[in-house]
């Protein structure tokens, strides 16, 4: 039984109808999604602790994510430094289209069953 935990950087709390941030770790709130045989199996937002923060906010995201466990993250760009801590981290990064809700992003990563 084979069980992820997603996260999507989001623009507010709808959860899966959200959309996905232009921004990734500047994203007001993190849709976490864990998916179990490819089915969605819960849904949760975390606020993003580290807005207020001038700088360095990357680096504290990534801790929050690792911190939740999270397998996958789904996002538009990620800047270098992210994308090198996710991967000492090891979770998985995969692109897609900001603007899109988080369910299609989900779906278009091919996470979840049609």
């Amino acid at each position: 039984m084979k069980k992820i935990r997603v996260a999507v950087p989001t623009n507010g709390d709808k959860g899966l109808e959200d959309t996905v941030s232009e921004v990734f770790s500047r994203a007001n709130t993190f849709t976490i999604v864990d998916l179990e045989e490819k089915k969605i199996k819960d849904v949760k937002v975390l606020r993003n602790s580290a807005l207020d923060y001038k700088s360095g906010v990357g680096p504290i995201v990534i801790k929050m994510l690792a911190d939740s466990n999270v397998n996958v993250v789904l996002a538009g760009e990620i800047g270098p430094g992210a994308t090198t801590l996710l991967e000492q981290n090891k979770i998985e990064k995969i692109k897609v289209e900001p603007g899109i809700t988080v369910a299609e992003a989900i779906k278009n990563a091919g996470l979840v069953k049609d």
